[in-house]
């Protein structure tokens, strides 16, 4: 002990190892939330549960081997090694991963990476006096607070921490801890120490989008099984529903670049104050009903279309207009013409490009042809089951303020515990909604975590678009409550693929999961062109392949 003279203590999560995150692209903002707090899950939810972590790359038994490789801040990894090889410095591995879940998992990570650690600490049921710890900084704070006693004669610490809130927090300990002991008249227990706290960037990784989903199945499983058989106080079993933002032609990223090419931008306007899209071209701004699907060919059809012009209203949004080619393949559109809304400044709408009435020709070498996939723009979601719910009902979020009182535990309705622990567990990807990963704002490992975190009634007033079919569509009247039915048995996620709204491209077509769009606006460009929000649709005008027009009144796709 006596040989001590400094303490070099590492964070595991998201410092030394690039631990995943809920993928916010992949689950609703309320789902990623939902997720992480310990709370709303018998087993704990996503900290607290190993499968998790033992699923990171491609899986233990695949990454065990090859040390996990790419899975490590190796910046973090070469510092912790020489503070490993530093004679009169002890390294410790310092986490909020639980005890009893963990300690046998994180050493066999370690271990493959060779880092031989002096200590390494996990969170216990109980401390030595048999003290509870009520959040991850918490037992933090009790462990960095016996380690600086226990090693007198230590001049310096050093913590690497990569969640902000905690640098500042143990800053602000390792102060009062110094003024104590200079300001104490009693005999000093030990001098003060030179405290560094090393703020790590942020890491945001996440699992393969399959496996991340089969896992939180697996966890649902488990925690409806233990609702069921009446051993647990929870009261709702849980179900991943899909929420469907719109159903499009979706464009591929690279005919998207070709495609953002036509953007011309005024003189002066910064591309940081540019939104770029160029990802579909909108059939409806929900999910499509059976009907409305058959007339498109149904999910995974492919249509070719040929750029025809282009515009911009106001300098606030671009758009391309195009035609399908033949010219006459059948198509829908909920929009006046078909186009592509190419990009749009911060405080525009996409609905801003149905008033653009002048549409300029273009170069025959601008008139791109591309082809497109009919799909949906998905993210899933966790909702109590509810009974007596359709399919094309639970494509839609339950809003329902019955239904939430019918199901506290929803991740929708959930609120602080009565004398719940402060909710510093929960983590958030830096760039989603301006940091904001889904759910509290801090993140959930260790410890109980107390996050604080529409109706559908339409009528398709536009009727059936397409050429060789204008029936309408005025029987898809869908209320609140959207769910699957079911008692919170074992799902599979085959009750999405195999159904009759992906049965005419065979059982192998899988929904598309990435990108989800539903966010709110963003700064940063990174061209995933899915942060529109698509607002309610009424009634409102749209398009025949024959050019004829529906009409109605009412917001149009994209508002109005």
């Amino acid at each position: 002990v006596s040989q001590v003279k400094a303490l070099h203590v590492y964070d595991f999560d998201n410092t030394l190892f690039m631990s995943p995150l809920p993928n916010p692209k992949l689950w609703t903002s309320q789902a990623t939330g939902f997720l992480q707090t310990q709370e709303c899950f018998v087993n704990g939810g996503w900290w607290h549960d190993p499968h998790i972590l033992e699923a990171t790359g491609q899986g233990i038994e695949k990454e065990e081997p090859r040390a996990w490789d790419g899975w490590w801040n190796e910046q973090i990894v070469e510092l912790a090694d020489l503070s490993i090889k530093q004679n009169d410095a002890l390294a410790i591995l310092l986490t909020g991963r639980g005890e009893d879940n963990f300690a046998q998992l994180i050493k066999r990570i370690v271990a493959s990476k060779k880092l031989a650690f002096g200590m390494i600490c996990l969170k216990p049921q109980a401390g030595p006096n048999n003290q509870t710890f009520t959040s991850t900084m918490n037992y933090k704070q009790a462990i960095l607070q016996d380690l600086i006693y226990t090693y007198k004669d230590a001049d310096e610490i050093r913590v690497y921490e990569d969640r902000v809130k905690h640098t500042r927090v143990f800053r602000e300990h390792f102060e009062s801890f110094n003024k104590m002991l200079l300001n104490s008249s009693a005999p000093a227990v030990r001098k003060p120490i030179t405290a560094e706290i090393i703020q790590v960037t942020e890491t945001n990784t996440t699992l393969d989008p399959v496996a991340e989903t089969a896992e939180v199945q697996r966890m649902i499983n488990g925690h409806n099984a233990a609702i069921n058989s009446g051993n647990h106080s929870l009261s709702s079993p849980l179900e991943i529903k899909r929420t469907v933002f719109f159903t499009g032609y979706l464009i591929s990223p690279i005919d998207t670049t070709r495609l953002l090419t036509l953007v011309k931008l005024p003189s002066g306007m910064r591309e940081s104050e540019v939104k770029y899209l160029a990802n579909n071209i909108l059939i409806t701004p929900r999910p499509c009903p059976q009907s409305l699907l058959e007339k498109v060919g149904g999910i995974g059809r492919k249509q070719t279309w040929q750029v025809t012009g282009t515009a911009n209203y106001e300098s606030r949004i671009w758009a391309a207009r195009v035609t399908p080619v033949p010219a006459n393949a059948p198509y829908h559109t909920d929009n006046p013409i078909p186009m592509v809304v190419l990009a749009l400044v911060k405080n525009a709408r996409p609905s801003e490009a149905n008033r653009i009435q002048n549409w300029q020709p273009i170069p025959s070498d601008k008139q791109y042809i591309f082809q497109t996939e009919v799909g949906e723009k998905v993210q899933l979601r966790i909702e109590p089951v509810v009974e007596g719910e359709g399919e094309y009902e639970s494509l839609f979020q339950n809003r329902n303020p019955k239904r939430r009182r019918d199901h506290q535990d929803g991740p929708d309705s959930y609120r602080p515990l009565k004398g719940g622990h402060h909710s510093d567990e929960n983590r958030r990807p830096n760039g989603v909604n301006g940091g904001y990963r889904g759910g509290n704002q801090n993140r959930g490992r260790g410890g109980n975590n107390n996050l604080n975190p529409g109706s559908h009634n339409r009528n398709n007033a536009r009727g059936g678009r397409g050429r060789g079919n204008n029936n309408n569509n005025n029987n898809n009247n869908s209320s609140n409550n959207r769910g699957r039915g079911g008692r919170g048995s074992y799902k599979s996620l085959d009750d999405v693929q195999n159904n009759s709204r992906y049965a005419s491209h065979g059982s192998s077509y899988q929904p598309n999961y990435d990108d989800g769009p539903g966010q709110n606006f963003s700064n940063n460009n990174n061209n995933d062109g899915y942060n529109a929000s698509f607002p309610a649709l009424g009634g409102g005008l749209g398009s025949y392949s024959n050019g004829a027009q529906g009409g109605g009144d009412g917001g149009l796709p994209y508002g109005k």
